[in-house]
């Protein structure tokens, strides 16, 4: 008999009395609701509060957070704010009314800054005391104070129409869009508008109307499309400069080129300065249908200019330095991120970073150099963990920023997420997250002298009510040769209730990027605790092209989407249906997205019917078509080597074009499900509903599920639910 589970989950709550009159008026928070097992389902995942951006206050004592709360029957979302000790006591909800409240910030006058309505808001830490503090039509989406409080950064969006012209203004219900040149639509939107930092001055509770705009008539975006935001921008310690982020690029030029940089502004003057790149510079001509990695502008002698992307730049305590991530190549948008360090008094840039042989996903300063100077996170073997960058002694004729050197401080099987350093300058404020935990904060106290006593503090348990009452899956790693003579690992995730002597469906898991780790990720989509849940073993290889195993592992992939990454597949399903007395081998899947869709849509055509069905969402079907068809054209460049049209072809070129899986079907002959957005415009729709036509012309069962409001994810709830609901019916149907 199946028992009934009470969660704590994001549904409706009425605010007022009466019914709720538009979607506008719900105040979505915590509800009870009922489960039927202690097994995951997607209506559980979907009741979980997700934690997002997190501050500590001035003096080190209070955290603010937000917190995202998801509602499938009105099919949408809000996110609160909640307050806390730093030590995760004396939790409070800030945020009581209806409407969305995010991005908090502290004031140094210890009051909470935050954005509702597109305008900048201010409360006391309790919550009181709430003012109004900007007045631009709810105009603003993101800010950020200097640290002296008396001016603020604030984001707009300004027309933009260099590519696509503006319609005159006798057909006001046109809806053509005239489109004159590349980089006309980004991620799921046409590009009719960029986003520009705006300086303004505050007095009291009033920010000032009257604006500067940092990019004055420059066709020019910051943040950069599509995910930058406001940590692309940083104040300087004396709050006279900003450091900011930018690709000054459109058009063409721009879908080419990873060449962002790193620009001080001076508020006074109104100077721009280019930390990247010497006065001066001028790029070599590139070729917009060959990879970069054959052209002058990654030649040797031009990598000292910073040509690859170069983000985020962050401040020394002192104002001495600034730092970033920076990629060295142009168009490569996978290449290793190492941490840039920039002396603002003799113009000296350092990579502090080189003997890591992985990527740097965030950082922050220390403010005590004797003991760290930068704290980072970092991929390596599948985990994301915590390091430090100290410094050595002083050598004759080098800066001492040259004798940096990398230490790990922890080493967990977990993720840890964005960090900040706390007031006290002793601890690290971090998120950390699993396979089979969500998001929660943590207090990390760091040790660089014996890192096994770094100690982290759990200050949040977000879901805690809900993952008390589920059973959880089992997580081990197993290593494996490659059919290169490689090692491999690769995740087993078994089944809540395990049990070894039974057999089970077993899904291989084929991961998107092409460059993306398959470490201690927490996805609502793709999750692992919820596959395992729904009875099946999951496989997910850390095959080449994946970052954490050095460089040249990641970079075998770029050429080679259809060797050495499919074999490494078939290496770890075989291993495990070899070695693995649990794994079915007589039910297997094959399920994925973006490049993982496009390796399902291959391995249609090798596997020798080891897999009863597929699962490709996002995937490219056609690489030919992809070429032109995505915005982001550095990326297919890099990755094929040049455009399909070239005669005659280079190897690596030929190869990918003549295993393109649309050129496979011929040997397709089991069951696929196909799903794809309409607003995906990196990797086109019309590649999933060419996979699925092309299925059902040759007489396999497939389906197509499509989202014609979705884009390269499924944000919407209800989509959401839909998604799950579908993806294991599908499983179940042809596994069980």
């Amino acid at each position: 008999m199946k028992r009934i589970v009470t969660l704590l989950a994001a549904t409706l709550l009425v605010v007022g009395s009466g019914s709720v009159k538009a979607q506008e008026d719900v105040n979505i928070g915590r509800q009870n609701i009922q489960l039927s097992s202690d097994l995951m389902t997607p209506e559980a995942l979907w009741a979980m509060g997700r934690i997002g951006g997190y501050a500590a206050s001035p003096d080190g004592t209070k955290i603010v957070y937000q917190v995202g709360y998801y509602s499938v029957k009105h099919n949408k979302s809000h996110h609160v704010l909640y307050i806390m000790n730093s030590d995760g006591t004396g939790q409070q909800k800030l945020t009581t009314g209806s409407k969305n409240e995010t991005d908090a910030a502290w004031l140094p006058d210890g009051r909470i800054a935050f954005l509702t309505g597109g305008e900048v808001w201010a409360m006391n830490a309790d919550g009181s005391g709430r003012k109004q503090l900007s007045n631009t039509g709810g105009e603003v989406e993101g800010f950020k104070f200097s640290p002296d409080g008396k001016k603020v950064v604030l984001l707009k969006s300004i027309p933009f129409y260099d590519i696509i012209q503006k319609n005159p203004e006798d057909l006001p219900k046109a809806s053509g869009r005239l489109v004159t040149d590349l980089m006309y639509r980004h991620w799921d939107h046409y590009v009719e508008s960029i986003q520009h930092p705006f300086v303004c001055s505050v007095s009291g509770d009033i920010i000032a109307k009257t604006m500067v705009d940092i990019l004055e008539g420059e066709p020019y975006e910051c943040p950069m499309e599509p995910f930058g935001g406001i940590e692309q921008l940083d104040w300087s310690t004396d709050s006279k400069q900003v450091a900011y982020t930018c690709r000054k690029k459109t058009g063409l030029d721009y879908s080419i080129s990873t060449d962002s940089d790193i620009y001080l502004y001076d508020v006074e003057s109104g100077k721009t300065k280019n930390l990247c790149k010497p006065e001066g510079y001028v790029e070599p001509k590139i070729e917009p249908t060959v990879s970069m990695k054959y052209q002058a502008v990654n030649a040797l002698e031009n990598l000292k200019n910073n040509v690859g992307y170069d983000q985020n730049p962050k401040f020394s305590p002192d104002g001495r330095y600034v730092a970033w991530l920076s990629m060295e190549r142009n168009g490569y948008e996978a290449d290793r991120q190492r941490l840039c360090c920039y002396d603002l008094q003799t113009g000296e840039k350092t990579y502090l970073t080189e003997d890591f042989d992985s990527n740097v996903d965030d950082f922050c300063w220390s403010d005590n150099p004797k003991d760290a100077l930068i704290y980072y996170i970092g991929v390596w073997h599948a985990t994301e963990n915590l390091y430090a960058v100290t410094l050595g002694k002083p050598s004759k004729g080098k800066s001492q920023l040259s004798t940096a050197k990398t230490v790990q401080l922890s080493n967990e099987c977990a993720d840890w997420g964005s960090l900040q350093l706390m007031n006290n300058g002793r601890q690290l404020l971090m998120e950390r997250h699993s396979f089979i935990e969500p998001a929660d904060l943590y207090l990390v106290t760091p040790n660089t002298k014996k890192a096994e006593q770094t100690v982290a503090l759990q200050i949040t348990q977000e879901n805690k009510q809900i993952l008390d009452k589920l059973a959880k899956p089992k997580v081990e790693s197993r290593w494996v040769k490659t059919t290169d003579g490689g090692n491999m690992l690769y995740w087993i995730i078994q089944p809540p209730h395990f049990d070894p002597s039974k057999k089970y469906p077993t899904l291989l898991f084929c991961e998107g990027g092409p460059q993306s780790p398959v470490s201690q990720f927490w996805s609502y989509r793709w999750n692992f605790m919820i596959m395992a849940s729904q009875g099946y073993v999951v496989i997910a290889p850390n095959r080449h092209g994946l970052p954490g195993f050095g460089q040249q592992w990641l970079e075998e992939i770029s050429g080679d989407w259809t060797g050495q990454c499919m074999s490494d597949y078939l290496t770890a399903i075989d291993d495990a249906a070899e070695h693995l007395p649990y794994v079915d081998k007589n039910s297997l899947g094959a399920v994925g997205a973006s490049f993982g869709g496009f390796s399902v849509y291959y391995l249609a055509g090798i596997h020798e019917k080891r897999f009863k069905c597929f699962i490709a969402h996002d995937g490219a079907f056609n690489l030919a078509s992809m070429y032109t068809e995505t915005e982001e054209n550095w990326f297919s460049n890099w990755e094929y080597d040049e455009a399909y049209w070239h005669s005659p072809q280079m190897p690596n070129a030929k190869k990918t074009y003549d295993n393109s899986p649309h050129k496979m079907v011929e040997k397709w002959d089991t069951p696929i499900l196909c799903i794809h957005g309409e607003k995906d415009y990196r990797i086109c729709y019309t590649q999933g509903m060419s996979a699925f036509n092309a299925a059902r012309m040759k007489g396999i069962e497939a389906q197509l599920l499509i989202f014609p409001d979705e884009n390269h994810w499924v944000l919407k709830p209800q989509n959401g639910i839909l998604w799950q609901r579908t993806y294991f019916n599908w499983l179940n149907r042809w596994l069980h």
